[in-house]
Order: C-alpha cells, then sequence, then structure tokens
C-alpha cells in the first residue's frame, strides 16, 4: 500500500474540525485525521507492506521548465533565483507546522517515509509500482495516478470519496466505463483535456469526451498526432487544427503529466510495524500533541 501522504493529510485538515487541538492550543487536526485515515486502511485492506510517500518537491523545476504554468497558481513564496528549495506552496497557515509533527510521528511508529529531491510524491509512488513484485494498491486523492492502474499486474487506486470509509476501487473496468481508456490511456487523457488544478492547459476546445473519442478511434497520442498530420485521416478539420497549433504543448505535456518511474529513492523496509520503531520518542509526541485516541487507534490495529 502506497500513500500518496500529502493528499491524504490535506483531506484529513478539511474533513476533522480544527477546534482539535495540542494541549498548547496548536490544531493536530491533519495529524489525527491522517492518524485515522491510516488505522481506517490497515483495518479495512492489511496490507502488508506501507508506505508514506512525501513530495519533497511538490513543483519540480523540471516539470516548471516544459511549462510554466506547472502548478503556477499555487505558488505562495518564489524560491530565490538559484535556490535549489522548492517554491513555497499556498496551503493554509494552520496546516503548515502540522506537517513536521506528521513526519515525525511516521518515523516514530516505524511506518516507511519516503521521499525524493526534485520529485513528486507521484513518481515516487510511480517508481516504487515499477518496482512491486506484487499487487499494489495506491491511496490518493489524485486522479493523475489513475495512468498506474494495471489489472495484469493487480495495481489499483484507492480513491476516496468520503473519507477513507469509502474509496472508489479504481481498476481497468471502472476507468473504460467512466473515462473510455485504461491506465497508460489516463495521461494521454488528462494532458489532452488539460487539468486547471494543476496548470495544465491541455488542447483548447478539447474536453475529456473528445480527447477520449479520440483516444478510441486512435490508439494513444502518439496516435492523433499521427492522423492529424495525414490529410487522407478522418480527423476533423477543426480538430486536425487545434492539434496542429497545440504542437508545442503536446511535444512537452507526456514527460509532465506521466508520473517518473526511476526515481532515485531510498531502500527503506516497507513492513508494516506491529510495534513502534521509538517507543520513548512516540510516547513524548502523544503527549507533547495530545494525540490521544487517534494514536492510540493506530496501535492498536497494528498489532493486531
Amino acid at each position: 500500500m502506497l500513500l500518496d501522504t500529502a493528499s491524504l493529510y490535506f483531506r484529513a485538515y478539511f474533513g476533522v474540525p480544527e477546534s482539535v487541538k495540542a494541549p498548547d492550543g496548536t490544531p493536530v487536526n491533519a495529524v489525527r485525521g491522517l492518524l485515522d485515515f491510516i488505522a481506517r486502511l490497515v483495518q479495512d485492506h492489511h496490507p502488508d507492506d506501507l508506505v508514506a510517500c512525501m513530495d519533497f518537491d511538490w513543483r519540480p523545476q523540471w516539470r516548471v521548465d516544459l511549462i510554466p504554468s506547472y502548478k503556477a497558481h499555487r505558488v505562495a513564496e518564489e524560491a530565490p533565483a538559484g535556490s535549489a528549495a522548492p517554491d513555497a506552496e499556498e496551503i493554509p497557515d494552520t496546516l503548515s507546522p502540522q506537517v513536521p509533527v506528521i513526519e515525525e510521528v511516521l518515523d516514530a511508529l516505524g511506518i516507511a517515509r519516503i521521499g525524493a529531491a526534485g520529485y513528486e510524491a507521484d513518481d515516487v509512488i510511480g517508481t516504487l509500482t515499477a518496482r512491486a513484485k506484487g499487487p499494489v494498491d495506491i491511496v490518493t486523492g489524485d486522479r493523475d495516478l489513475f495512468q498506474l492502474v494495471d489489472d495484469a499486474r493487480g495495481i489499483r487506486v484507492l480513491y476516496p470519496l468520503k473519507g477513507v470509509g469509502t474509496l472508489q476501487l479504481t481498476d481497468g473496468a471502472l476507468l473504460h466505463e467512466k473515462y473510455g481508456v485504461d491506465g497508460p490511456g489516463y495521461a494521454d487523457l488528462a494532458l489532452l483535456r488539460g487539468d486547471p488544478s494543476d496548470g495544465l492547459p491541455g488542447v483548447p476546445g478539447v474536453g475529456e469526451k473528445t480527447a477520449a473519442k479520440l483516444l478510441d478511434a486512435y490508439g494513444d497520442l502518439a496516435g492523433i498526432i499521427a492522423a492529424a498530420e495525414d490529410p487522407s485521416s478522418k480527423i476533423t478539420p477543426a480538430q486536425r487544427k487545434r492539434l496542429t497549433e497545440a504542437r508545442p504543448y503536446l511535444a512537452v505535456a507526456p514527460k509532465v503529466v506521466k508520473v517518473a518511474t526511476d526515481v532515485p529513492v531510498p531502500d527503506v523496509d516497507p513492513a508494516l510495524p506491529d510495534e513502534p520503531a521509538d517507543p520513548e520518542r512516540l510516547e513524548a509526541l502523544a503527549a507533547q500533541w495530545g494525540l490521544g485516541g487517534a494514536l492510540q487507534r493506530l496501535l492498536v490495529t497494528l498489532r493486531r
């Protein structure tokens, strides 16, 4: 089981009241909410291994170099020129201080936590999925990861509809029913239609339904581009014009939209712990941040 950790703690933050606070009055709704999410996921799905995948760079420069609008609307503060640090992401003031606490608690629990400099959690998930020897459940609220669905390898996405108690089990059948594509086809669909939440312009005039029809007719993005360049193809004049004008975007979009599968991730033991890795540190964190029942519920679930 691979967790898109930021996606989940954002959901926890907005799903758990901010009145849930530590003894010093600091909100810990994202921390406690995430712990409850993990407990529920382990209880319901019984993974042997679990990895919390992290965004070490939520807006990698190599993606921005290809498409400057990539996530640009979510930048709160740009990093100084020449700095190796990523731009600061616009997130709620009371969520930012909770992220280091989440990281400390996961480490004290012994839950594997992996990120890679210059890459998003999506890329870490893509790499670990590519390396996996058995089935993989990816837990994320980001539809971009639908591109990793692979029925033959037992790779599916658990997409939260309400908390993590109600999950959409996204497999090949659901993708075909809902979008008319398979996993790899979803990446082509996404880059054709665009995604305002990620600052991807897409091809003007090509929405989700048109993109699905083009992929059904021509197989993949390369087939669509070939059809646009072939005067004898049945592609409509309007679509041909749109696709031709969008060629500079289509030349770089696949690298931006498709998750990396060759990220240099560290070797860790992904086995789900049945006892905390650092009980004393965990006890101190629990007292400092008032983690109470949420932490206890997770500990009980891990020991089963």
